[in-house]
């Protein structure tokens, strides 16, 4: 375990030295809160739906959990890069554990920026409707941030340059996000829209956070969490075997 440990905090003290990536995870949220909890609350308000900012929150939370989690695989690829992680590989320390202290290291940064947009949307306005639900709002959080985590770490595996990776990214975590619940209500969507959302993984975490935050939900929290789960566990063992065929 204390691989594992120090893999992690590694990766915390990385985040803690890099403010920029500190502001600049605080900054996309507010940008978000402001131009679309803001710019759009007075339509989405008319049409009867409500307060839009307490709808957007979860959505926004989820997105800066996601581009937190499935970026953080560039990590991997600097160690790559400068032959930090060759060192790892050839060391004494079972594979499982270089990828759990990394991966942990990066689930936590993930977290702690989702924990960031809760505060912001906090002072913005932002109250949860029942505080004994935040439980279940950070089990979901804390799934998502190891899913998506492990899920960037399984692509860094698999490419060898920053541009592929960047490309493969933004490929995959923009329809993500788009395609899922997080900035509209599904009820009365496009048929087709409400398909590509049910088989979107990212729909259900967004679902399950408004239930445990706002006590909306659109799929019910219980399909909510076991979708979730699958996607944590499909993510742990994609990361795993692709970690796994990395050549020291």
């Amino acid at each position: 375990m204390a691989e594992i440990y120090i893999l992690w905090w590694r990766q915390m003290k990385r985040y803690i030295r890099t403010r920029s990536r500190i502001v600049g995870a605080i900054g996309q949220p507010i940008l978000f809160l402001l131009a679309l909890g803001y710019g759009l609350g007075s339509v989405y308000q008319r049409a009867g739906e409500g307060n839009y900012l307490h709808f957007l929150v979860p959505g926004v939370i989820v997105q800066t959990i996601l581009f937190s989690g499935v970026f953080w695989g560039m990590q991997i690829l600097f160690d790559k890069r400068f032959g930090f992680l060759k060192e790892m590989l050839v060391a004494p320390v079972s594979r499982l554990r270089i990828l759990l202290g990394n991966a942990l290291g990066g689930a936590t940064i993930a977290l702690l920026q989702g924990f960031f947009v809760l505060i912001i949307a906090y002072f913005f306005g932002f109250r949860p409707d029942n505080l004994s639900m935040l439980p279940l709002a950070l089990l979901l959080m804390v799934m998502l941030s190891l899913a998506l985590t492990s899920f960037g770490a399984g692509l860094a595996s698999m490419v060898e340059d920053f541009q592929g990776f960047q490309a493969i990214n933004n490929f995959l975590i923009f329809p993500l996000f788009f395609l899922s619940s997080a900035l509209y209500p599904l009820t009365h969507a496009p048929h087709l829209l409400q398909l590509l959302a049910s088989v979107n993984p990212l729909s259900y975490a967004v679902d399950g956070l408004r239930y445990s935050l706002i006590t909306q939900s659109h799929f019910g929290i219980g399909k909510d969490l076991i979708v979730v789960s699958a996607t944590l566990t499909v993510c742990i063992g994609f990361a795993v075997s692709r970690f796994n065929r990395l050549q020291a």
